[in-house]
């Protein structure tokens, strides 16, 4: 049986990858920063499914945080078969008026970690020639967005750099860059989504599951929702400068509220 380490996995894009890989017969290793939550998902995904599910707690804002998860990745005796590195979050306001502090946390989480996390995944895949590596990222890296659409751009370029190195390896790396999903997230940051359109919202479960199928597709890209790709495709015919304006204040209107370091959040 195969294990899958989730990062993020107790909330939004993370739990539903979490449900969907104990349902496909995946034992897992569940990553966050609250203990008790990720002791009740592991229980319930073991009680539902029938696999084994193990809890890492760690914050991965933080070094110690991100060395944990390294050395369990690590475990040649207990290897992991795929990788998805879920954890983020989002802060609220445009630059510079953000908090130094906290942009420089959100690339710690947005970029350290993935980096670091996704090198000891594939040092150890490449050995055994298999397995997979799934980066969330967000249809944000595409269009001009401040600092989140800059981490998020980062996640994709060096997923796909990656994934061009290990060809031929047997290791798979995919950028997953899903748009607004329902989660619990908005409502825990007390963000009004009203204005949002309806059209704009996907849901969790089907982003995960378009996501692994464009995984074993071998795509290094997925966007999982024909909707989004032509909203991309639309957005090549706007001047970047426009586009900017619009999706910096979409951005700060809708986007994520400034959380607490390494929240366990969806990269949309």
């Amino acid at each position: 049986m195969t294990t899958a380490l989730v990062t993020g996995a107790t909330a939004g894009i993370g739990a539903a990858f979490a449900r969907r890989l104990a349902r496909d017969g995946h034992n897992l290793v569940l990553v966050a920063r609250d203990a008790q939550r990720l002791r009740s998902t592991a229980a319930e995904l073991h009680d539902r499914h029938g696999i084994e599910a193990a809890v890492l707690v760690a914050d991965l804002a933080g070094d110690a945080g991100i060395a944990a998860v390294e050395e369990r990745l690590g475990d040649r005796r207990h290897p992991v078969d795929l990788l998805v590195n879920n954890a983020g979050f989002g802060l609220k306001g445009s630059y510079p008026d953000v908090p130094m502090d906290d942009e420089l946390r959100m690339l710690k989480v947005h970029c350290e970690a993935v980096l670091r996390l996704t090198t000891a995944a594939v040092v150890s895949m490449r050995e055994r020639r298999r397995g997979g590596v799934v980066n969330v990222a967000s249809v944000a890296a595409f269009v001009p967005r401040g600092t989140y659409g800059a981490s998020k751009a980062w996640v994709v370029q060096f997923t796909q750099g990656a994934a061009r190195d290990m060809a031929g390896n047997g290791v798979r790396l995919m950028a997953l860059c899903p748009g607004f999903v329902r989660t619990e997230f908005h409502e825990r940051a007390r963000m009004g989504t009203k204005s949002v359109p309806e059209w704009m919202w996907l849901d969790a479960d089907k982003v995960v599951d378009a996501g692994l199928r464009d995984l074993a597709r071998g795509r290094t890209v997925s966007i999982p929702d024909p909707r989004y790709k032509a909203l991309l495709g639309a957005a090549k015919l706007v001047p970047r400068g426009a586009l900017g304006g619009i999706t910096s204040r979409a951005g700060r209107k809708y986007g994520p509220r400034r959380e607490a370091p390494g929240a366990d959040t969806p990269g949309g």
